[in-house]
């Protein structure tokens, strides 16, 4: 049983928060943004333990998608389904139970939240399947990593305006630039197997592009949230914490090394951690 929990585990990606936490801080920073300061303990634990578990369903369904090509490339060959420890069938009834319990948490909101999380998944199942037509699979994995975005507005407002909208777009820039960082990590693998992503699609311009990614993310970001903020110094100082991690990142990636690219891929989330801070010191806490 032990051995079969551990597996499970590494299935979810357990032991790599990286990945919700690039889920939770733009949802946080909608819920925050969207009440005018804290939303309240019981919207923040169904958004923070709903994120975790749909990431954690998201790496169910992603893994059994690409088993026949995560053999074939280092990073992911041994990954549970891929290495035959846990099979198809059991990895999609594990993400099953993940997802249930994550829709769940989404029925104490209200009827617009629980309506729009049915778009939610259905974005969050196509993913996988993008990075075999689709030349910037990343776009997709963006509005999939934004949509909690708009779900915050609803469950706080009742309904989605224009902004959430907007902030979705402007978040799907930053899931563009560290998603191609992450994709230029495994270039060399993809391009032998077929696999489509935005590094190959870039080419020799994939440094220039992240950066520009980095760039109308914050850009968008403070245009559409400065209106509605009380101290705008706070969120400055947010987005002057995000900036210097970008230009970081930039030196992280210049070489495209593996281990630069996934390292910065890696710290991404204190971008967005940056960027909450922000909201926090300008709407209160």
């Amino acid at each position: 049983m032990r051995v079969k929990l551990s597996l499970y585990l590494d299935l979810i990606r357990w032991n790599r928060p990286a990945g919700w936490l690039l889920l939770l801080w733009p949802t946080l920073s909608a819920l925050w943004l969207a009440h005018g300061g804290f939303p309240g303990w019981h919207l923040v634990v169904v958004f923070t333990l709903g994120t975790i578990l749909m990431r954690s369903a998201g790496c169910c369904v992603n893994d059994v998608a690409d088993r026949e090509f995560d053999k074939h490339v280092k990073r992911t060959a041994q990954r549970p389904v891929t290495s035959g420890r846990i099979s198809s069938r059991e990895a999609l009834a594990v993400g099953g139970v993940l997802a249930a319990a994550a829709f769940g948490l989404v029925l104490t909101t209200n009827a617009v939240t629980i309506a729009w999380s049915f778009a939610a998944l259905a974005v969050a199942l196509v993913y996988p399947y993008a990075k075999r037509y689709v030349s910037m699979p990343q776009a997709v994995l963006g509005v999939a990593f934004s949509f909690g975005i708009p779900m915050a507005y609803a469950a706080v407002r009742g309904d989605i305006p224009w902004q959430a909208w907007a902030l979705l777009v402007g978040n799907l820039f930053w899931v563009l630039a560290y998603d191609t960082e992450y994709a230029m990590v495994d270039r060399d693998d993809d391009l032998r197997i077929g696999m489509k992503t935005s590094a190959i699609t870039l080419g020799r311009w994939d440094v220039p592009a992240v950066m520009a990614f980095y760039l109308v993310y914050l850009a968008l970001w403070s245009w559409l949230v400065l209106p509605e903020l009380g101290a705008a110094w706070g969120w400055w100082l947010g987005v002057a914490g995000a900036a210097v991690q970008v230009v970081w990142h930039g030196t992280l990636i210049r070489d495209r090394s593996r281990e630069g690219c996934f390292k910065a891929f890696r710290l991404n989330h204190w971008v967005g951690f940056s960027v909450f801070v922000g909201v926090l010191l300008s709407v209160g806490l």
